[in-house]
């Protein structure tokens, strides 16, 4: 079966499952990729102790995998879409994400304060109280929102060719996430069995409103469509670079995070090829 043939079927398998309307159609890709992030969660179950790092490898992965994403699956498809003005479009959503995260990362505390016991400043987190448990989940909603938001928006553009290898990208890449926040439970004292699911499940579960969010917001005014792009990708490399790189650099392993990294650009980019262009 040749490349092309395989976008087919894949596309077609997809139509059969969710069907033609682009809001149905998102709401199936965030149950996917959120399942995926639950699967990513319950991984601890079986693998109880990951090493910082496996950690920091996965983590790369996932990172360059939202690199990569960012660019062939919205930035790229958003100044296509946009016409004239449509790479000046793109760039005024993505300064705005920008803003948005990095407001919205004022507000709670970094992800990884939870992930490593560390905060910037080496203070140590020691008490696994109840607040402390209400702010780690709204980082990581924080932190799943932009995945989400672009998910929904690729389905709404009516460009499956280009939406179904992104929610596979946002699938695999919550895979290694989801797994990371299970270890940051565990290191917050709660009980893995219980608490790995549980958080699996509120990491991943704002994924499917924004999916449906993203999706209606540009059926309902496609004019809003690059910028809606663009805003999703600005949320995503905000996340990259003020999260994830940050976190999987702070443990020594810098080489092999990096080259998860670039596994992660290459199976994006392959991906892209594969299922997008069918080339």
């Amino acid at each position: 079966m040749s490349r092309r043939d395989s976008t087919v079927v894949l596309v077609e398998w997809f139509v059969r499952i969710a069907g033609q309307d682009p809001l149905v159609q998102a709401l199936v890709a965030g149950v996917i990729i959120a399942g995926l992030n639950l699967l990513g969660a319950v991984l601890i179950l079986v693998w109880s102790d990951p090493s910082e790092r496996s950690l920091d490898a996965a983590l790369g992965f996932a990172a360059g995998v939202m690199l990569a994403a960012s660019f062939t699956s919205l930035i790229i498809p958003g100044i296509e879409l946009g016409g004239e003005g449509g790479v000046l479009k793109v760039i005024a959503g993505l300064l705005l994400g920008v803003a948005v995260l990095d407001q919205a990362d004022r507000w709670v505390p970094h992800v990884h304060v939870l992930v490593t016991g560390r905060e910037r400043g080496d203070q140590t987190v020691t008490d696994a109280n109840v607040s402390s448990v209400v702010l780690f989940i709204v980082a990581i909603t924080i932190h799943n929102m932009p995945e989400g938001l672009a998910v929904g928006v690729g389905f709404g553009s009516g460009n499956l060719e280009d939406a179904i290898p992104l929610m596979l990208a946002i699938g695999v890449q919550n895979i290694p996430e989801g797994l990371a926040v299970s270890v940051a439970a565990v290191n917050a004292g709660f009980d893995r069995l219980d608490y790995a699911a549980l958080t699996g499940i509120r990491a991943g579960l704002v994924e499917i409103p924004l999916c449906l969010f993203g999706a209606w917001a540009v059926t309902a005014a496609s004019s809003i469509l690059p910028y809606a792009m663009g805003f999703a990708a600005g949320g995503m490399l905000f996340v990259i670079s003020d999260e994830i790189v940050p976190e999987t650099h702070t443990h020594g392993h810098e080489r092999v995070a990096t080259l998860g990294t670039m596994l992660g650009v290459v199976v994006m980019l392959y991906l892209d090829v594969v299922l997008a262009s069918g080339g």
